[in-house]
């Protein structure tokens, strides 16, 4: 009987242990996950554009589809990746980091010139010259989850960057329970946004109420300026966090500028206003971060589009030619 009651204590014992790690890698996941927001805003804002052009019968399996892709990407290819680099190569952490800052405010800027200088769009063209809708869809998610393979690197790095856990296991769980909390997260509400506008339609044409007609009419009409400002607010986010990632990176190595210039400004402007000091020294800070991310990401458009399209296209070109 006493070896049984100790049995008992031990397993108790262990299922304490256990659940204080899932409390700690819940807390620690939750804590990474908030470093992502402005990733996950942009991958949020730039993933319903894939749905354009379907049947509403088609966008939310298009969009599980995608999802599905981006759990791949993350949970299979991602963190292995993120793991090795973080047991044997922690300092390609940064530089990484650094490199996804680059084409975030690449990716910002581009949107904001395109906006002020509208010119041709292969991506569209390619999309308007195809006319078999299976066909169009696999191209689409093909491309999404692309596109989801970037933006999850990035996530995965910052998350990686800012998890604090006492072990390589629980480290790794962290990473999984980020990576799947954000697509979720994501997903979740980019199939929200897409619907949103046939829940308006049918509450305007088949409600009891004029109150609640009008409301879904309110609800149809809004939907065009909701995903106008999420394009506003996802390629505000990635010039602010690009631009902090490029920051940080500087300060890890010992390059003070312009970071410091940013910083006094900053402190400058809070202290101008001291019943709200925090608040002003943080705005100004993301602020004049997306500055520098605009200005980055202007300079390097034509890295981009003249030297590293061209060089990635061509090696495209072997690769498929040597098939």
């Amino acid at each position: 009987m006493s070896g049984l009651l100790a049995l008992l204590d031990d397993v108790a014992a262990i299922a304490k242990v256990a659940a204080t790690s899932v409390d700690d890698i819940a807390a620690a996941a939750g804590k990474a996950g908030t470093k992502t927001a402005g990733v996950l805003i942009d991958d949020a804002a730039v993933t319903p554009r894939y749905l354009q052009g379907f049947a509403p019968a088609r966008e939310l399996p298009v969009v599980w589809r995608i999802a599905r892709g981006s759990v791949f990407n993350k949970l299979v290819i991602l963190l292995p990746v993120a793991m090795l680099l973080a047991a044997f190569a922690p300092w390609m952490i940064t530089p990484l980091l650094m490199m996804g800052g680059c084409y975030l405010c690449f990716e910002g800027a581009e949107k904001i010139f395109h906006a002020i200088l509208p010119h041709a769009d292969a991506r569209v063209e390619a999309d308007m010259s195809v006319r078999d809708p299976g066909r169009l869809e696999e191209e689409k998610v093909r491309g999404a989850i692309k596109t989801d393979f970037i933006l999850s690197a990035e996530i995965m790095t910052i998350a990686l960057s800012a998890i604090e856990v006492p072990n390589v296991w629980m480290q790794a769980a962290t990473l999984a329970v980020v990576g799947l909390m954000v697509t979720v997260a994501v997903y979740g509400a980019v199939g929200l946004i897409v619907k949103m506008d046939d829940v308006g339609l049918y509450m305007a044409r088949n409600a009891y109420t004029g109150a609640v007609r009008g409301f879904g009419h309110g609800l149809v009409k809004f939907m065009p300026v909701l995903l106008k400002l999420l394009t506003i607010v996802g390629t505000a986010a990635m010039l602010w966090v690009g631009g902090s990632i490029i920051l940080h990176g500087f300060h890890t190595f010992h390059i003070a500028e312009p970071g410091h210039t940013i910083e006094v400004m900053a402190q400058a402007a809070g202290a101008a206003v001291p019943q709200a000091a925090g608040a002003v020294t943080w705005v100004v800070t993301a602020v004049l971060d997306g500055v520098f991310g605009l200005l980055l990401g202007l300079v390097l458009i034509p890295v981009a589009t003249r030297v590293v399209g061209p060089v990635w296209a061509k090696l495209r070109g072997r690769k498929s030619s040597g098939h």
